[in-house]
């Protein structure tokens, strides 16, 4: 298989994917997998970095940085208000062609970074359970992190929406950033018992390139990666963003699994490790760590707890979830 018949392929898929949840994208990237000029512009990513989401986020980045441009009209993001038609396609092959060496240096330097907040609504009942258990404020790192939005978990509030309790809410009243997720209980299962808050002691993120949410080109890269058509996305991101600025967590460069010492080392507190959707293994380095710890994972659909006590782990799966934290079925 050529380069450019992995580009055509991979924007292909990406298409099918997006179908559900994005118009815009789904358009885009259907079309640009049987355009040989444009799937080649994703040639210049290497191979396993390159995807139909990468080459739309460039495509976006450029839009952002042309917002008077007729492409905008159809980009939520930026207030566009037009729905994919006849026009959407010849001018975004015209607007990525005519600036070809503008995507192609971005799509060779740069990766898809996710941040997605509303996530922290999965986590916070497991974060709080760890909290619990560890009877007092916690030592809260997020491993595998970009932006580091999941450290401020504690500095949101949330509001479950039930069946049994109508709206349960938890976190601080008058927090900046306020997220909705649906609860359901599994058969049998009963509401868990959110606290108000969860003390947190000290902060760190560790991932293989963190971004500092503080530099312009790197906070307009991660705004580009969240797709266009999903403005309320953008909006929490940009929420969530102004408020880990205010206090900003210290993020560590390194390998989330073999390097996690070099995050969690310097917390003295309970040690509460987070991730969602990273694909990683965490106990090994949680065993080597002397200290007993706990893992809140939200992985393949599932929000687990995993407590690492004298090195030995033990695991409890709590629920299973929507991937982008709309929705949670408590077990």
């Amino acid at each position: 298989m050529t380069s450019l018949d992995l580009a055509r392929q991979r924007l292909r898929e990406f298409g099918l994917e997006a179908a559900a949840t994005s118009p815009l994208y789904e358009h885009l990237a259907s079309r640009a997998a049987e355009d040989p000029e444009v799937a080649d512009l994703l040639t210049a990513a290497g191979e396993e970095h390159a995807t139909g989401e990468l080459l739309l986020a460039a495509a976006h980045r450029l839009v952002q940085a042309e917002p008077f441009h007729r492409l905008s009209n159809y980009y939520p993001s930026l207030g566009g208000t037009y729905g994919a038609d006849e026009s959407t396609w010849p001018l975004f092959r015209d607007f990525l062609l005519e600036r070809s060496e503008r995507v192609r240096a971005l799509v060779s330097t740069q990766v898809v970074q996710t941040n997605e907040v509303r996530r922290a609504a999965l986590l916070y009942p497991a974060v709080a359970a760890a909290a619990k258990q560890a009877g007092g404020p916690i030592g809260l790192v997020e491993a595998a992190t970009t932006a580091g939005l999941l450290l401020g978990l504690d500095q949101y509030s949330y509001r479950y929406q039930t069946a049994e309790a109508g709206q349960v809410v938890a976190g601080p009243a008058k927090a900046a950033l306020g997220l909705h997720c649906a609860l359901e209980l599994a058969p049998g299962a009963v509401l868990p018992k959110l606290p108000k808050a969860v003390k947190v002691a000290a902060k760190a993120g560790i991932g293989v390139s963190p971004a500092d949410l503080a530099d312009e080109d790197a906070y307009a890269w991660l705004e580009a990666c969240v797709w266009a058509d999903q403005p309320e996305r953008l909006r929490l991101f940009g929420v969530a963003s102004g408020v880990l600025r205010k206090n900003p967590p210290r993020l560590v460069a390194g390998d989330p699994v073999t390097d996690l010492a070099k995050a969690a080392d310097p917390i003295d507190a309970p040690l509460v490790v987070v991730t969602s959707g990273s694909g990683l293994d965490l106990v090994p380095a949680l065993s080597t760590l002397g200290r007993d710890s706990w893992w809140a994972a939200h992985e393949e659909g599932e929000v687990r707890l995993i407590r690492v006590r004298d090195g030995e782990p033990s695991s409890a799966t709590l629920a299973t979830t929507e991937a982008h934290g709309q929705r949670l079925v408590w077990r």
